[in-house]
């Protein structure tokens, strides 16, 4: 059968592919339908088609699936965000783990029967909505010239107006109401992406959820901070909120899609916000904490994990597999501000962390100077430069590795093959790159021993997961 775009077609959604759309087949012909969910029986329309498949838009759902659930946001089917809200939470879990095996199979190489004898049950949230510490929100214009703010829709630019995630803190939809308010009043433009005109570009919002701390920062357009007008009366504004500690810009003039600027000017509040993670015992049934805790100051541009709940899951899993007795020297690949590297702190030898970006190595220095850490010292510049120079003063027992979506530098890969660390922890945000740098490792030397997905993101296809390997000696 050779289906045409506009043609609608019923078909029954078999699978989910790795972005979320649901997948089904007609007559042999592979269908791959977004917003549908596994189990639905629905009418598509093609949107696009190719040789053997074809990509359609859901128009309605005939039959519902029983992993159906009504979603509750009126925007999910607009916005980019969230690819599987109207799935039953806990068949997001089970597509998560199926993703994170399929990927260990097919892109790493691994027997099925090796993966399933180390893979461990995902870890989930009790609560998969208002999990989100930090929101970035553009600024732009409606058909009408009206000021909005929101989120893109998928695949585009264009800003769906939307005040209220229900993924972010409940406080944003306030403070993003003040700063459209205090727009329209002070005539500040937005800015114009074509153009490269006006000024506010987007407005960032971080939540200490531990400590109730809240801080905003203005992305503007201008090389100079005091292009804002009337900042006193935001100030007024945001400074009556609840929790409100910080409100800083940040300059950003270039034409790029890259959001935030190098310079960051405080209007009001302090500098950082900070916030506390607990470290938890995995191994016991829900969870409980532990009671050891560190606190973390967070600057408008720190690298910090977004789920607080689920990154306190995530560190202990990371912890409990590095197996650390107390005496071990680890290091710490892309440690970003220190969390990862002061919890193994605790309960190691020494730790050297090291992270490309000099403002999160001075985060990391004084936060453990924050939190009494005499064994933890920070180094700024890529991990396969900083390793072969200074690894042979302290050869490693442990490694732990959270590279960001890409995945590690191959450079990076061999440089841990050469130095034979005991065991290496990795942390991933993506399967696929994990799945690739694990293969690339176990031909170095090392075995697949123990591996957990983490769901950092719940209503998305995101998955995190944690993986212990132990060297073989043989290369």
């Amino acid at each position: 059968m050779e289906f045409q775009k506009n043609d609608h077609v019923t078909v029954t959604i078999e699978d989910i592919g790795s972005d979320g759309e649901g997948i089904g087949r007609v007559d042999g012909f592979t269908l791959f339908v977004k917003d549908a969910v596994v189990g639905d029986t629905v009418e598509a329309k093609i949107v696009k088609n190719k040789k053997n498949y074809a990509y359609a838009r859901l128009e309605r759902v005939l039959e519902p699936s029983p992993f159906r659930v009504e979603p509750r946001c009126v925007y999910h089917r607009q916005c980019g965000g969230c690819q599987l809200q109207a799935l039953a939470y806990q068949e997001q879990l089970s597509f998560k783990q199926k993703k994170l095996r399929d990927s260990m199979i097919r892109i790493g190489g691994f027997a099925p029967g090796q993966v399933d004898a180390c893979m461990e049950p995902i870890v989930g949230m009790e609560e998969p909505f208002r999990y989100r510490n930090k929101a970035q929100y553009p600024v732009g214009t409606d058909r009408d010239g009206r000021i909005v703010t929101g989120f893109y829709a998928g695949r585009t630019h264009t800003i769906i107006p939307n005040t209220d995630c229900l993924l972010g803190a409940a406080e944003n939809k306030e403070i993003l109401e003040h700063i459209l308010s205090y727009m329209r009043e002070e005539h500040v433009p937005a800015y114009n992406e074509s153009t490269g005109e006006g000024l506010l570009r987007h407005i960032l919002i971080r939540k200490g959820f531990a400590s109730g701390e809240i801080m905003v920062c203005l992305v503007i357009n201008a090389r100079e901070s005091n292009l804002l007008p009337a900042p006193e009366r935001l100030v007024g504004r945001l400074g009556r909120i609840r929790g409100m500690t910080s409100i800083s810009l940040s300059l950003n003039y270039d034409r790029t899609n890259v959001i935030m600027g190098r310079e960051i000017y405080t209007l009001w509040g302090r500098d950082t916000i900070s916030d506390t993670i607990r470290v938890r015992d995995m191994r016991a049934s829900g969870y409980p904490c532990t009671g050891e805790e560190l606190v973390f100051s967070i600057s408008p541009l720190s690298f910090y994990q977004v789920n607080p709940v689920q990154t306190e899951k995530l560190y202990s899993l990371a912890l409990e597999y590095a197996a650390l007795t107390g005496r071990e020297a680890v290091w710490d690949l892309y440690c970003g501000i220190g969390t990862i590297s002061l919890f193994m702190a605790r309960h190691a030898g020494k730790v050297y962390g090291v992270e490309v970006i000099p403002q999160a190595v001075e985060d990391a220095r004084q936060n453990a100077v924050r939190n009494g850490i005499e064994n933890a010292e920070f180094f700024v510049g890529k991990a396969e430069e900083v390793l072969p120079e200074f690894y042979e003063m302290e050869n490693p027992d442990v490694i732990v590795v959270d590279p960001p979506r890409k995945g590690c530098d191959e450079v990076c890969l061999a440089t841990m093959v050469k130095m034979q660390p005991e065991r290496i922890v990795y942390v991933s945000c993506d399967p696929t790159t994990l799945a690739r740098d694990l293969r690339y490792l176990c031909n170095g030397g090392y075995e697949l021993c123990r591996m957990r997905g983490v769901d950092q993101f719940g209503m998305t296809t995101h998955c995190e997961a944690v993986v212990l390997l132990q060297k073989t000696g043989h290369i």
